[in-house]
């Protein structure tokens, strides 16, 4: 059964989760928080819902 043979794929799933481990941080963290929320132009108000049935 060739499935069980891992000469031919272990090599190439070692390789490309070394480049995920590698690459997948960096372009996560690029995207950051371009939005933050400034606490001196916005208003922090309070909003409780009443739900009917209750």
């Amino acid at each position: 059964m060739p499935q069980l043979n891992p000469s031919p794929w272990l090599l190439y799933l070692l390789l490309v989760w070394f480049i995920f481990l590698l690459l997948a941080p960096n372009k996560i963290l690029g995207h950051t928080n371009l939005n933050e929320p400034n606490t001196k132009s916005t208003k922090m108000t309070k909003f409780t819902w009443t739900w009917p049935w209750q």
